[in-house]
């Protein structure tokens, strides 16, 4: 069995390939090509958070089995990958949860450009590495000029932007969620919150909100009723999201979630993707990471 370090992953990582992988993944979970279970939580107290998600494509030559955790905001995790033919284990990715980031990143740029944006700013809520790979993969696909950015603490959201700088120079660090979503038409949450950061009366006509944090039973980044006013709810998994996403908390809006890339873009006030992240997402950047052995 192969075992990569986190070294050994980021050095394998194309974002542009990653980006259109995580189309990929969206569309055969969308034909019902994938076995992707249900994700498993624990919650371990004090301070932990461990999920745990699987998938495997019919026909593939892979399943893949993740695990990724928070402890006291600090990161871990790992992926096996493993072969579909014989079961045998053949890749130990020892990325820490890096790549449960990085396909976040990537799914929510993709989703970016499936809307044609072509968004100069962009919001973002949060100032983990969430926030700063949401820029990155957002820059592939925007022609980013400006990206303003709202956090919790003062100091490691000023570090965070610090970092965004070696990406889109022009960082604006903005003292509410309602400041950003006054400043930019696209917006990006990724926070671990359990009560609303954005509500109604804060979001212009033509803003587009890409929901990543809630991906647990209370979790929520976003007043239900802001997914009330969407002319579009896109979700990468109507069972997930009822369970684990904003969708949890806005039962009245079930019936009108479509699945990503199932509805063409079209000119609207507002649209909301909720994404709790899927383990076929993983089984395909874990494929690319194995299989990308020249970058």
């Amino acid at each position: 069995m192969q075992i990569l370090t986190l070294e050994d992953i980021r050095g394998r990582i194309d974002d542009a390939l990653i980006i259109d992988r995580m189309r990929d993944a969206l569309l055969a979970q969308m034909r019902g090509e994938c076995e992707t279970p249900m994700p498993m939580h624990l919650d371990i107290a004090p301070g932990g958070e461990v999920h745990m998600k699987s998938s495997y494509r019919r026909g593939g030559d892979y399943f893949v089995l993740k695990m990724a955790s928070t402890f006291h905001g600090k990161g871990y995790g790992m992926m096996l990958l493993a072969s579909a033919e014989t079961g045998e284990p053949l890749a130990y990715l020892a990325d820490s949860g890096y790549l449960t980031d990085v396909r976040t990143a990537a799914v929510s740029a993709m989703i970016a450009r499936e809307l044609c944006r072509k968004d100069q700013t962009m919001g973002i809520l949060g100032s983990g590495i969430q926030a700063r790979l949401t820029a990155r993969f957002h820059a592939r696909v925007l022609p980013l000029k400006r990206v303003y950015l709202w956090g919790r603490d003062a100091g490691r959201t000023e570090q965070c932007a610090e970092e965004i700088r070696r990406v889109v120079p022009d960082v604006a660090v903005l003292s509410s969620p309602s400041a950003v979503a006054a400043a930019a038409r696209l917006v990006v949450t990724c926070t671990a919150s359990r009560s609303p950061l954005l509500f109604a009366s804060d979001i212009e006509d033509g803003t587009h909100i890409t929901a990543v944090g809630a991906d647990a039973p209370g979790k929520q980044e976003l007043d239900p009723e802001i997914l009330q006013r969407a002319d579009t709810i896109w979700v990468d998994s109507m069972e997930e999201c009822q369970k684990l996403g904003e969708l949890q908390h806005a039962p009245n809006e079930w019936g009108r979630a479509r699945l990503c890339l199932n509805t063409p873009a079209q000119p609207s006030n507002l649209t909301v993707a909720d994404l709790t992240g899927l383990g076929v997402e993983d089984l395909f950047i874990a494929e690319s990471i194995y299989e990308n052995r020249n970058l």
